[in-house]
């Protein structure tokens, strides 16, 4: 039986990141996230 390979962190970040591209309920739950940052940093 062959030994399962560690992903390297980068191949895990980049993996999470075609997941979130590809849900597009998720993305604009992260926009929305980010929205709400940038305005209160203006207040």
């Amino acid at each position: 039986m062959r030994k399962n390979r560690k992903k390297t962190f980068e191949e895990l970040v980049s993996e999470n990141k075609q997941q979130l591209l590809s849900d597009k309920e998720a993305l604009q739950r992260l926009e929305d996230r980010w929205e709400q940052r940038l305005l209160k940093k203006l207040d």
